[in-house]
């Protein structure tokens, strides 16, 4: 049975440190329009408050939690407990994008460990924490992190990361605009 919490818990932010995973799903408005689920790894996650969080998003062939963010705000997400005891926790909340350009970037820049592929920061303030048990997750072995993102970043330079974020990164699946996109 879930448990639900106003605030980031101790425990949670605990939890949270302990994962070497986390997925971030957000929607747009439309009934048409495609949900966004993703898995983010890197060590990129960081609980900033008992109401906030924010997480370092490396540039990738998509922006959808830009675009959902910008739309709706709507974000939730979820880190499984892979190893030891069972246990998911779910963050609720209204998120936002915080782009190198921005005011904000120095604000949250030195949570993380910034790459020249660093895309921006999804910043979330949350208004709702679960927890349930978890009993159906699997165990698994972490064994590292992938360096492949880094290699393709490194080969396409900082021209080429650019032209690849506006081929790429400007709108989302169903047409909507991203972050980047309103700051071009």
């Amino acid at each position: 049975m879930g448990k639900f919490y106003d605030f980031i818990q101790p425990a949670h932010q605990a939890f949270i440190k302990q994962q070497h995973i986390f997925f971030v799903s957000t929607a747009p408005l439309s009934p048409h329009g495609h949900i966004n689920l993703s898995p983010k790894g890197l060590d990129c996650f960081r609980v900033l408050s008992e109401h906030r969080v924010a997480y370092m998003d490396l540039i990738s062939s998509g922006n959808e939690t830009s675009a959902h963010t910008l739309e709706n705000g709507r974000i939730t997400f979820m880190f499984c407990s892979f190893a030891g005891a069972p246990q998911i926790l779910r963050l609720y909340g209204q998120g936002f994008t915080v782009l190198p350009n921005s005011p904000d970037w120095e604000t949250y820049a030195p949570h993380f460990k910034i790459y020249p592929s660093t895309r921006q920061i999804i910043v979330a303030d949350i208004t709702l924490v679960q927890t349930s048990c978890g009993f159906g997750v699997p165990l698994y072995d972490y064994v590292g992190e992938r360096h492949i993102h880094f290699d393709w970043a490194e080969k396409k330079g900082v021209d080429g990361l650019n032209a690849y974020q506006q081929e790429k990164n400007m709108v989302s699946l169903d047409g909507l605009p991203t972050n980047l996109a309103t700051q071009a």
